[in-house]
């Protein structure tokens, strides 16, 4: 009766435990579909989809790899302009403009199959194909007057109308005139004048021709061109690069260099002591759990700008983070070693030195050169904060949203960046363990 109580008492508990499995089998999945459901209404998920713009987008993609010519009018004085981005550094010298502008009293701005744009004395018109033109007036005290070939209240979707704003989108080109001015945008492929500005006698030049004029004894000057480029700013854009390699090299060699140390009172078998190496592990917890980014704002109160502030946030967060790996790895050592060294009378610094550090090695070379890797890219964005490095001008370019070409420029140096700090550290990995440990 005993074997059969057992034996019910058994199946009871089998049948129970099979119950609960069955339940979290189906109660995990609901959760996780409830949450998921109030994510996409908490989010706005719909209203989202909605508000996304393709035209914006399309705008957006294609100002990452063309660039814009403005001719502008000012409507106060009647001067006509051209200038690529619209930047005074782009603009055409004095009585100068593309061969698609023809400047006079009165100019003819012509935007291919069709599309004719022209500055008047007395006013602006607008010639569109299978719609007409457009002939605008403009007065400080009525705005902009326009008279369009079909009724206001008919005027199609690409052309948006008020009393002190017109402006026309059209494949081949915008125009937008307000009381001050009229301004064409034209778009081109490509990244103009970046190596070489309209003021410098090498723009426009062929390579074979500016190879000519460097082997004749122009090299310096061709360079100091391109180097100190007004518009692109190579040298600047260089310098950053430099600083942020260096915000994350100086952020990362310090941390390890910090936390080897700190990692000995840290492991268990180096420190007796509990209440050190408690203290010292929720040291390495408290500052590895506090991001970057919050050292960086608090480092920047105490300390200001600049790249240094940068590399000590990145000095701080990786103390924690290396000291928790490396006292896990003096946790692990072979104590074998340890006694061979101490049986040849080493002292404490000499066992440390010839017993220790040659096996946790790989494991800090590996790490270190890993954490310098990842800290190139997170340099990027403390960068942004602390007003240094590459992050500086890549946020810079995209607070202004005016040259996205700029934005694009920066993003493919950063990638560039990564990519060598990846092949660099894999690099140096291969060459300092596997070359180590062929040598033993």
């Amino acid at each position: 009766m005993t074997m059969l109580d057992a034996s019910a008492d058994l199946r009871q508990q089998t049948t129970t435990l099979f119950r609960r499995k069955r339940l979290m089998a189906f109660a995990i999945p609901a959760v996780i579909t409830l949450y998921l459901g109030y994510i996409f209404f908490a989010f706005d998920l719909p209203g989202l989809w909605q508000r996304a713009s393709a035209e914006n987008a399309k705008s957006l993609v294609a100002d990452t790899y063309s660039y814009k010519t403005h001719i502008t009018r000012d409507n106060r004085t009647g001067t006509v302009t051209a200038a690529i981005e619209g930047e005074k550094k782009g603009r055409y010298p004095e009585g100068q403009s593309p061969d698609w502008v023809q400047l006079g009293e009165t100019t003819v701005i012509d935007l291919e199959d069709g599309y004719v744009v022209t500055y008047g004395p007395q006013d602006i018109t607008f010639d569109i194909p299978g719609f007409g033109v457009t002939t605008m007036q403009v007065s400080r005290s009525k705005g902009v007057v326009a008279d369009y070939p079909v009724p206001v209240d008919q005027l199609p979707e690409w052309i948006n109308a008020s009393k002190n704003r017109v402006a026309f989108t059209t494949p081949n080109g915008r125009l937008t005139v307000t009381r001050n001015r009229a301004e064409v945008f034209r778009y081109f492929t490509g990244w103009e004048l970046f190596f070489f500005t309209l003021e410098s006698p090498y723009h426009g030049l062929g390579f074979a021709e500016l190879a000519s004029r460097a082997l004749a004894g122009e090299a310096g000057a061709i360079f100091s061109d391109f180097w100190y480029n007004p518009m692109w700013l190579h040298g600047n854009v260089v310098w950053a690069i430099f600083e942020t390699v260096l915000m994350a090299f100086l952020g990362t060699m310090g941390g390890a260099l910090l936390a080897l140390p700190l990692a000995f009172l840290a492991a268990r078998n180096f420190t007796p002591l509990q209440s050190v190496k408690f203290g010292i592990r929720r040291l390495f917890d408290f500052v590895r759990g506090v991001d970057a980014l919050i050292w960086t704002i608090i480092l920047t109160r105490a300390f200001g700008l600049g790249p240094l502030t940068g590399a000590l946030a990145i000095l701080i967060t990786d103390t924690g983070s290396f000291g928790k790996m490396f006292s896990e790895a003096l946790e692990n050592v072979d104590d074998k070693q340890i006694e061979g060294i101490r049986s040849t009378g080493a002292k404490p610094l000499q066992r440390y030195r010839f017993g220790v550090i040659p096996q946790i090695t790989p494991v800090l070379l590996s790490q270190v050169l890993y954490y310098l890797e990842s800290n190139t890219r997170s340099a990027t964005i403390i960068g942004a904060i602390t007003g240094g490095g590459i992050g500086l001008l890549l946020t810079q370019a995209m607070i202004t949203q005016k040259d996205w070409e700029e934005v694009t420029y920066y993003i493919v140096l950063v990638v560039l960046m990564v990519i060598f700090m990846d092949w660099a550290s894999g690099h140096l990995r291969r060459k300092l363990i596997k070359g180590g440990e062929g040598g033993h």
